[in-house]
Order: structure tokens, then sequence, then C-alpha cells
């Protein structure tokens, strides 16, 4: 059940309700209608019973009868006795074989095998005759056997109702929640798309459902806002850093071309120089990474055999890699040709490698690979370094973040994998990790060709 829709559970409860409903109203309506058809039996005997007497008059001593006595009017056999018990005229039906005593104005219940009777007497002195008695009879089991069959004949077309009810509950709860589909659909739009500028923007309405679509678009329209403002923060800010990032690195490289610096002051200005280099980039990065928010960086693709530019890209970072007396292995495929912005795509190589240079233990190992893989170039870079626990793994796309053990080095900005992401997506494939702690990390790149 909890993994139910709205709409089924709204459907299996508004269904179950009125065929519950139904069933108790019918249920009661049975009772009632039993009742009231065994009353309704009663009072016809009775009825035809005291209207029978103006079917008997005497003519010379001996006692008539008119045709009409004859006629069974809702199922009632009528006939006529003598004080003494004599059958006189009338019929009787089938089946019933007693004669019980006569008692005026009494109404008796008389069973006879599997079926019951109603017996109904009265004493009547006929002007001309005597007195003899009028007796009605009739069967209860066939009335009862009559509405036995409007029962089960309810009972039949239960289950058929019982579908149109659960199909009409379906179809009119599916209308009602039209408004939350649209609502999901443009939320999944949303963050597929990554377009705030997208609405839901429902037709005008007064419910709880037109409500929270429009608070919704009240709530997109000030994050829009909020976002546009920190992009254009971010862009405003780089740009005025740019400018005394480069003035510092510029006097620091003078500076350290003066022969008579100590070997102190020359280590400072060496500290200063790495810093004001790592801000540089670090701002590079920003403005790239701004302009791509704002869709203003526009790449240049061409068809690029990326296997050689892997290779070669690979072959330059290995001087890197010495530093720490990492090897730099490839796998490459080649041939391997694809739309690419070579520079963006050479700019994704340097940061997946140096990342795992950065990151893998001393002597260790960097796999490079590039393969096809149905229309699909996968690339992969993979160390052996310290890895990264599970739950830093969604987050080490996020700007800036660094996970406490793993990224916590002081050279690195942490918008390189942003950046690969992005390359990554602005190409059409996508970008994925695998990694353990004290194992070392995998990242996997899938281009289509």
């Amino acid at each position: 059940m909890k993994r139910w829709s709205i709409k089924l559970k709204l459907t299996c409860l508004y269904g179950g309700f009125m065929i519950l409903l139904i069933v108790a109203a019918l249920a009661i309506l049975f009772s009632l209608s039993n009742q009231e058809v065994l009353s309704s039996v009663q009072s016809d005997l009775r009825e035809q019973v005291q209207g029978s007497v103006e079917e008997l008059e005497a003519e010379g001593g001996y006692l008539e009868v008119d045709s009409d006595f004859y006629n069974m009017e809702n199922g009632v056999y009528l006939s006529v006795y003598g004080v003494d018990g004599t059958f006189l005229y009338g019929r009787i039906p089938t089946g019933f074989g007693s004669q019980p005593d006569f008692e005026h104005d009494t109404l008796r219940t008389v069973r006879e095998g599997q079926e019951t009777f109603y017996v109904f007497d009265m004493s009547q002195d006929i002007e001309g005759y005597g007195p003899v008695y009028i007796r009605g009879i009739t069967s209860v089991t066939r009335a009862e056997n009559s509405f036995t069959v409007t029962l089960r004949f309810a009972l039949i077309l239960l289950p058929g109702l019982a579908v149109v009810l659960v199909l009409l509950s379906y179809f009119f709860v599916r209308r009602a929640l039209l408004p939350v589909r649209r609502i999901t659909d443009t939320v999944k739009e949303i963050r597929e798309e990554a377009d705030l500028s997208r609405r839901v923007d429902l037709p005008g309405g007064r419910d709880e459902i037109y409500h929270l679509a429009d608070t919704f678009d009240h709530l997109l329209s000030e994050l829009e806002e909020a976002f546009a403002r920190e992009r254009q923060f971010t862009s405003d800010v780089s740009h005025e850093l740019r400018t005394p990032a480069a003035v510092i690195l510029l006097q620091s490289e003078e500076l350290l071309s003066d022969p008579s610096l100590s070997e102190p002051q020359r280590e400072q200005l060496e500290a200063i120089r790495k810093k004001a280099g790592d801000m540089s980039a670090m701002i590079s990065q920003l403005l790239l990474l701004s302009r791509a928010d704002q869709g203003r960086q526009v790449l240049q693709k061409e068809p690029l055999d990326i296997s050689e530019l892997t290779l070669m890209t690979a072959e330059e970072q290995q001087l890197l890699a010495d530093e720490k007396h990492i090897s730099i292995v490839t796998d490459i495929e080649p041939g391997i040709v694809m739309e690419a912005d070579e520079s963006f795509f050479i700019r994704l190589l340097v940061n997946l490698i140096s990342n795992s240079i950065s990151y893998g233990r001393e002597g260790g190992t960097t796999k490079v690979s590039l393969h096809r893989e149905e229309k699909a170039a996968v690339l992969s870079v993979a160390d052996d370094g310290q890895g990264m626990e599970e739950k830093d793994l969604p987050r080490i796309w996020d700007r800036f973040y660094r996970a406490d053990a793993s990224r916590s080095d002081a050279g690195h900005s942490g918008l390189g994998l942003s950046i690969v992401k992005w390359i990554a997506g602005e190409h059409g494939g996508e970008v994925a990790v695998e990694s353990e702690k004290g194992r070392g990390s995998t990242f996997t790149c899938r281009f289509p060709l």
C-alpha cells in the first residue's frame, strides 16, 4: 500500500466506500422489502377473502358462486365450506393436503412439506342459505422465492456495479489530480534541463492544488532571481580579482629575478607566487563556470581523433606524475573520432589525470583507458590512491567541495570536477565515479559517437 500512487489509494478508498455503502443500503432495503413482501401477501389474502363475499348468493335454498370467485388474484386460492367442514366450492393449491380447523378472522401459517402457506378463514352468514366459512390460501414460499430471485439478480449485478464504481472513481480522481501531474512533470523538466525559467502556470482556480501551483511558481521565480544574482556576483568578483592576482603574480616573478635576495626572502616570495598562481587558476575556472551558467561559453566542435589526443595528453602529464613517482599506463583504442572541442576535451583529460596524480599514492599507477562500446566512446581514468568514502561521492561534483580526508590538498580549488562534468555534458556525455577508501578511484566518461 505504501508504494501505491495517490490515484490508486484514492480510487480504492472512494470505490471501497461506495461499494460498502451500496451493500449496506441493499442489505437494509432487502431486509425491509422481505418484511414488506410478507405483509403485502397477508394484506392481499385478507382483502381477497373479504371481497369474495360479494361473489356468493343464495337462490332457492341453494348456494351459488359467481365465476369470478375462481379467479386467483395475487395467487390467492378461495374456497367455501359448510359449518360442518364440508367442501362446497372453490380451489385449493397443489400441495396443501391438510384441513386445519376453521377460526374466524384469524391468519395462520401452515407448513406442508417444503412449502409454507398462509391460511385465513372468515365466517359469513349468506341470506337465504345460512352460515358458511370462506377460506383463503396463498403460498408464502412462492412469494419468498420470487423475492429471492430478485435478490440473486441484485447480487449478480453487484460485481458489475462495483467495477463501474471503481472505474468512475479512478476517472474522477485522475481528473482531479491532473494538475498534480502537471506540477510533477514541470519539476522533472526543470531538474533535467536545469531551466529555472519554467513555470507550472496552471489556469485560474481556487482549490488547494491551484494554490500549491501558484506558490510553487512564486518559489521558482525567487530561486531564479537568487541564482541569477549568485552567477552575476561570481562573474563580477572573478573579473575584479583577475587583475590583482595577475599583478601579484607578475610582481612576485619580478622580485624573484633579483639576485640580492636572501634565501628566506626567496622562499617567502616563492610561496606568494605559488598562491597567486593558484588564485589566478581558480579565478579562470570561476569565470569559465560563470560563463557556462549564463550560456555564454560556446564550444567549437569539430571531428577529432580523441585517441591521439588522449595519448598525447597522458604523455604530457607523465612529467607531473614523475614528481610522485607515479606511472601513467595507457590502454587506448586507436582511431576513435568524435565531434569535440579540442581545447575543452584536453582540459577534461588534464583535470581527470592531474586529479588522479594528486590523490594517487607515491610510486603508484594511473591507468588511462579509451575504448568503443557499442555507439559510445568510454574514457576511464583510474588510480590506486587514497580513494573516497561512499558518502562523499554524490557531492564531489559540487563546486568547492572537498572531502575532509581525500580532497584536502591545498593545491586544488575544488572546481576541477565541476568543470569536467560540464564539459562532458556539453559533449552529450556523462561522467561517473567509483571509489573505495584506501583502494583508489575510477572516473568514467561516456560520449556518444
